[in-house]
């Protein structure tokens, strides 16, 4: 198997990179926190602890994308406009693409979860594909940031471009006696200041860290490499959603797609009827539903904004991010539990739309 030219050669495309990874790895966040809380109090306990877990470690995720970039002093910012996609949108699906909603949890939904951290390696030469869309389909997050009209047959071939480009360069940085890693290692977001259950902050300061944070992000999200559990031991988020697909959960030593662990039940109807893909517009503009939804978007810019500064040389503020998210948490019930008026069988739900609350931080 021959080696890929790398794509990314200079320090400008690796920047544009990175961006997309970080609007990447947030925006799987909204559609698992949208399928978490629609959830009924008490019900599918596998279900909801799964949910969470996973929509944790896409934060870590996050984290370890920022780190990256900060050690090649980059100034990652989630309050760039558009970082938040409008939904639907759309990930590639090997030769094709399929679209990512806010929904209920549903069966739907843990279907597109799989598709979402699909594990597998695109056939030799098909890393990228070219991109002949439709323009008015929902824009694709795995596309070449660099205008090439390419896209990645997964988001495992992303993320190892953006490996090999970082290989290239350090080696090219080397090689005229320079540094590739001349951020500011204050900036790094440490394990005490994150840490989940699946894994901690890896401070990047040179090539061999920057291959390990981006590496877990991979293995964690789709077992990339083959494995169902990641270097840490963590079973992949592919292989957690598969057992809600199954109905069993994992246990060490299972092959992919026979867990043989304890069996469980899932209620598929155990959800509020939540709005597919729900816009402010949905609602009466002098209804408490409408004040909701833009209190909630306006919260969640402004978590945003915190992660934001957070990330550029205030990474103990992360110790203050379980306030944010039970904020967000709360927020987001106020909709999930209430019927649309007008719409039978239908209730609210949060609408992700932040652009008019985005500032930037300096």
């Amino acid at each position: 198997m021959t080696t890929p030219t790398p794509k990314i050669t200079s320090y400008d495309e690796l920047i544009k990179y990175l961006k997309a990874a970080l609007r990447l790895e947030h925006a799987t966040i909204p559609p698992y926190l949208t399928a978490l809380y629609s959830l009924r109090a008490g019900s599918n306990s596998p279900a909801w602890h799964i949910l969470r877990v996973v929509a944790v470690e896409e934060m870590l995720h996050l984290t370890l994308v920022a780190n990256v970039m900060n050690a090649v002093g980059g100034v990652p910012n989630l309050t760039e406009p558009e970082f938040v996609p409008g939904y639907p949108t759309a990930l590639p699906s090997g030769e094709d693409d399929f679209v990512v909603d806010l929904q209920p949890f549903s069966a739907e939904a843990i279907e597109t979860a799989l598709k979402i951290e699909r594990p597998g390696k695109a056939p030799e030469g098909r890393r990228l594909i070219r991109s002949d869309r439709d323009p008015q389909a929902p824009a694709l997050l795995v596309a070449d940031p660099l205008g090439s009209g390419m896209r990645y047959w997964s988001i495992g071939e992303f993320y190892e471009e953006i490996m090999r480009g970082l290989k290239f360069l350090a080696e090219q940085y080397a090689a005229e006696d320079g540094e590739l890693f001349t951020g500011n290692p204050d900036d790094q977001v440490l394990p005490e200041y994150f840490y989940s259950g699946g894994g901690s902050a890896i401070p990047v300061t040179d090539l061999d860290s920057a291959l390990e944070a981006l590496q877990l992000i991979a293995e964690q999200g789709e077992g990339l490499g083959g494995g169902i559990f990641d270097g840490a031991g963590e079973l992949a988020h592919y292989y957690r959603f598969e057992q809600l697909k199954l109905g069993r959960y994992y246990q060490k030593g299972d092959a992919p797609g026979d867990p043989s662990g304890r069996e469980f039940t899932i209620d598929w109807e155990a959800a509020y009827p939540v709005m597919t893909n729900a816009k402010l517009g949905h609602y009466p503009a002098d209804s408490e539903l409408f004040a909701a939804a833009r209190a909630f978007n306006e919260g969640y810019a402004g978590f945003l904004a915190f992660l934001t500064e957070a990330f550029n040389g205030q990474p103990e503020r992360l110790l203050d991010a379980v306030p944010w998210m039970f904020r967000i948490r709360d927020d987001m019930e106020r909709l999930v539990k209430n019927p649309v008026p007008g719409r039978p069988g239908v209730h609210a739900g949060p609408t992700f739309e932040v652009a008019e609350f985005e500032r930037s931080t300096s």
